[in-house]
């Protein structure tokens, strides 16, 4: 199966995060990609912001790196004080452990496409605006304090 149909795979909206922090993210459509095209390293998600939408509330992983292609359209990446804007060809890289809470925002009126690339662990994921966090393993979400929402 080296060529994919995107069609074959589901396409979802779906969310863990718990509200208010759900919101952002509503107008995020996503298919992953690599567990059923055989991918056990990485994961691989084709994802599409509509405009307005957030890819994730601004978060950093202890132990996963991320990468990012943009594929159409712009958004715009916000990271620890800055606003890139990034467009059709431009990639972005996430080292694991970096405490550079990142995420991407369509702010344009057109939709954007992009592949993000990572790697499933189980690491605590942060999120330096919000009282939200990943409790690496059960990960599951908690406020900062590790209660449960």
């Amino acid at each position: 199966m080296p060529k994919l149909d995107l069609e074959e795979f589901p396409l979802t909206n779906r969310t863990g995060y718990p509200e208010p922090f759900a919101r952002a993210v509503e107008g995020r459509w996503y298919r992953r990609l690599g567990p059923d095209s055989g991918l056990e390293d990485f994961g691989v998600t084709h994802v599409t912001l509509a405009p307005g939408a957030w890819s994730s509330q601004r978060h950093w992983h202890e132990d996963e790196d991320e990468f990012v292609v943009i594929l159409s359209g712009e958004a715009v990446l916000i990271e620890e004080g800055s606003r890139v804007l990034m467009q059709a060809g431009d990639c972005a890289s996430f080292p694991k452990g970096a405490a550079n809470g990142h995420c991407l925002i369509n702010e344009s009126d057109a939709p954007c496409v992009l592949i993000a690339i990572g790697r499933k662990s189980a690491s605590d994921c942060h999120y330096p605006d919000v009282d939200l966090r990943v409790d690496g393993p059960s990960q599951t979400f908690t406020r900062k304090d590790r209660t449960p929402y």
